[in-house]
């Protein structure tokens, strides 16, 4: 069975604060619009060496750790709207995390019936860079805090 083809068009960013540390949520999940491009959450292991003396020709591996790399850059435009969306953003991920609860994060394409989730943390907006005849971008900055996962979908967006 081959399965139908997709593109990036309609896929999305999700977020949303636990409401019972250590559950991930599957309702609530508010969206960051703008978003124009998310980075790969797919790293190759590390490969760990375990050759014998006892092998004459090929070295032999096992998998190691992956390692996304530390803070994922989601860009996005920058606009008046994206700005406030990204400070509730933060703010929500503050108060949940004075509660010892995590925010999660999650990235939904159109064609499939999973999403991809994982926790983080959310950096403050800075000033991004600025070139003649551009777009205004940003790097929206999110730290994952857990490893990232495919899930069922939330039963409550529309994509």
């Amino acid at each position: 069975m081959s399965g139908i083809q997709l593109s990036t068009a309609g896929v999305k960013l999700f977020y949303a604060a636990e409401a019972t540390a250590g559950t991930r949520p599957t309702t609530g999940y508010e969206e960051i619009t703008e978003i124009k491009s998310i980075p790969e959450l797919n790293p190759e292991p590390d490969n760990l060496e375990t050759t014998t003396l006892a092998e004459t020709e090929w070295k032999t591996y096992i998998p190691g750790l992956k390692d996304i790399g530390g803070a994922l850059s989601f860009t996005a435009n920058l606009t008046e709207k994206s700005m406030e969306e990204w400070e509730g953003v933060v703010d929500a991920y503050e108060t949940a995390a004075a509660d010892n609860k995590a925010t999660w994060f999650c990235i939904v394409i159109p064609g499939l019936t999973k999403a991809l989730y994982f926790t983080g943390q959310p950096s403050p907006m800075g000033m991004p860079s600025m070139e003649v005849s551009a777009v205004l971008e940003t790097s929206l900055y999110i730290t994952p805090t857990g490893a990232p996962a495919w899930a069922t979908k939330p039963t409550d967006i529309e994509v």
